[in-house]
């Protein structure tokens, strides 16, 4: 039998004759997403199509359709699940180094040739596609967020930035706005290179602006 053409990914009846899903596959997930990404590194976002992403991954086309409604969410979800195995913060003893390591990592991911083209594409799709635009916060941007709760849990246990003890939703966002946002631009827009000295300086300017964050209010 055609591995692509395959019966549909249901259980067999349960009792009573009831019809019960399959479990979904993490294995097979992780193998429709690396698929997608290697399309896109050699195709580009114009010649991306979901039966190819299939007979990649190996799953039927049924499989794939059931997951993702169409090729904007999938393309979202492959790069989400990129950064979420990829990209994290080092634990290198300081605020400015720790901050240096993860800006380099992310630069480092988003100058691949698959996720510069998800990344590019997306966005101007989702200019006019507001459940896309929702879908790529909610899928890439909030889950990353994290990373800033972790850095300042860990200068604050290092004396770095004062304990406020106040959870502020909106200064979290801010600061990985600024991180996030100068070096996709550097990358995606101005092109320049985010070298060591590059990143270097920015931690920089991130922690004196940091300090000025967590100070008690006048």
């Amino acid at each position: 039998m055609d591995p692509h053409t395959s019966a549909p990914d249901v259980a067999p009846p349960g009792r009573g004759g009831k019809r019960t899903g399959r479990p979904r596959s993490a294995a097979a997930d992780r193998a429709i997403l690396q698929a997608t990404r290697d399309a896109l590194a050699e195709q580009g976002w114009g010649q991306l199509a979901l039966g190819d992403v299939a007979a990649r991954a190996g799953v039927a086309k049924t499989t794939l359709y059931r997951r993702w409604a169409g090729k904007n969410e999938l393309v979202v979800d492959a790069i989400a699940a990129l950064f979420e195995e990829q990209l994290e913060l080092p634990d290198l003893g300081s605020l400015d180094a720790d901050i240096e390591g993860v800006v380099l990592r992310f630069a480092e991911l988003i100058e691949r040739p698959e996720t510069r083209t998800a990344l590019m594409a997306v966005v101007a799709e989702a200019t006019h596609d507001e459940a896309l635009r929702l879908r790529i916060r909610d899928a890439i941007v909030d889950r990353q967020k994290h990373l800033v709760l972790l850095g300042r849990e860990r200068a604050q246990q290092r004396g770095e930035l004062a304990a406020d003890g106040v959870a502020d939703p909106a200064r979290d966002d801010l600061i990985f706005d600024v991180i996030a946002g100068t070096v996709v631009h550097r990358v995606m827009v101005s092109s320049g290179p985010v070298d060591r000295e590059w990143a270097r300086q920015l931690a920089r300017l991130l922690v004196g602006g940091l300090g000025a964050l967590h100070l008690p209010p006048p």
